[in-house]
């Protein structure tokens, strides 16, 4: 960061949509996951160019939580707590209560490593954990009650012909069909009434995993605890149990509602309700191909993980690292165009939006004593970004010209404690 005295800080604009000239339009695209269209670019803010008064402006009020996501958290919560009345009886029922407790413990493993990767790929723009909340409850509990209430009604369409074939078209066709919509139902609601967070692909692969984490998370209750109910050895065949699904395939439920996270980001970039729910039906399509491959493996099981599975996994891997480099390009070529316009210099933009930037840039602060201040002033400058894009991907400009001013004022005040 400049250690230039506080005084030395722009003030808060003059003519707030008056900006300086920024990077050429052509260059305003610094990967795929930004494209702007030409007639949609606009301008970075400009500024005073006069010395700063010295006078602090106010960092703006905290904005309440909108109607949309008040209402999403609000009967969520309210719709988790009514599929608990489904859910845990079928849970007891299935695993009795040993098999439960022995269940939740042993879940808790996996559902680890899918949160940890989770606060990884996020950790660039996080989103709202009452956000985060809402998916994880969606998945482990009203995803959970959806399928159950849904599956007997698919099964009755299946004229099957013994207990195998049924147990065949349960597994292949009704669990990839039902389960995947059931899950995915809850990001659609995300993009739909919460979409200032949804609005992008890396935002669709979050939610999904947090959704899909949930989800397993419960179903791996019910598989562990029926491995000891149901079982003449339950020790055996709970840690083979544990293998298949908390070593072998954590990250199962997590890839295949990712790729319908992924689709529905995608179309969020480019706004429209009807796109956006066509968005969910066609990304619920790779999630059940991949749901239906993983179940179909039988005989061949070895080889088909070691052949298909894990090149799946290393694919998903793969394309999140993407997501994340053309994120933070992304984030750089945003913060650059309020340099051009004067409210960063250069040197600061490459401490915002690199992460070794900020990395060096929080351990300078916390050796002065204001680390906090220095983590409020890079999580502020990736919000101000993003916002940045909203406005050049054409959606309420308005709405989001104001959040923007109110960052940039919020920006000057943190970058004035930081400097001190």
């Amino acid at each position: 960061m400049s250690t230039n005295h506080p005084d030395a800080v722009p003030g808060p604009p003059a003519d707030p949509h008056y900006g300086a000239p920024g990077p050429s339009r052509g260059a305003s695209n610094p990967s795929w996951l930004g494209q702007v269209r030409a007639t949609n670019y606009h301008p970075a803010p400009g500024y005073s160019n006069g010395p700063f008064s010295g006078m602090m402006p106010p960092a703006p009020a905290r904005q309440g939580t909108s109607a949309g996501v008040l209402g999403l958290v609000i009967g969520g919560g309210v719709l988790a707590f009514f599929s608990l009345f489904l859910v845990l009886p079928f849970l007891l029922a299935n695993t009795g209560s040993t098999g439960f407790i022995i269940g939740f413990v042993a879940s808790l493993i996996p559902l680890a490593a899918v949160l940890l990767a989770v606060h990884v790929i996020d950790r660039w723009e996080p989103e709202p954990r009452r956000l985060l909340l809402f998916a994880f409850t969606w998945g482990a509990a009203v995803s959970i009650a959806v399928t159950l209430l849904i599956q007997p009604f698919f099964a009755l369409m299946f004229p099957y012909s013994g207990e195998a074939d049924f147990q065949a078209f349960m597994a292949t066709v009704q669990a990839p069909v039902v389960e995947e919509f059931a899950k995915s139902l809850g990001l659609l609601l995300l993009l739909l009434l919460a979409r200032k967070h949804f609005d992008g692909p890396v935002d669709g692969v979050v939610f999904a995993f947090t959704v899909a984490g949930g989800f397993a998370f419960t179903e791996n209750i019910l598989y562990f605890g029926r491995a000891i109910a149901e079982s003449s050895s339950p020790g055996p065949d709970l840690v083979q149990m544990f293998f298949l699904r908390g070593v072998m395939s954590p990250f199962a439920h997590a890839i295949f509602t990712a790729t319908t996270g992924l689709i529905m980001g995608l179309a969020a970039r480019r706004w429209h309700g009807g796109v956006s729910v066509g968005a969910f039906f066609v990304g619920l399509i790779p999630a059940m191909f991949l749901h239906n491959r993983w179940n179909s493996m039988g005989q061949g099981f070895l080889v088909d993980y070691l052949l298909i599975q894990i090149p799946i996994f290393l694919l998903a891997v793969s394309c999140i690292f993407l997501l994340r480099v053309a994120e933070n390009r992304l984030t750089r070529q945003r913060l650059l165009e309020y340099c051009a316009a004067g409210w960063f210099t250069i040197t600061e933009v490459n401490m915002l939006a690199t992460a070794r930037g900020r990395r060096e840039a929080i351990r300078w602060a916390n050796s002065y004593h204001r680390g906090p201040h220095m983590k409020s002033l890079v999580k502020a400058a990736t919000q101000l970004a993003f916002t940045r894009q909203r406005i050049l991907s054409g959606r309420d400009i308005t709405a989001h010209q104001a959040d923007e001013l109110q960052q940039l004022q919020h920006i000057v005040a943190l970058r004035a404690a930081v400097v001190g």
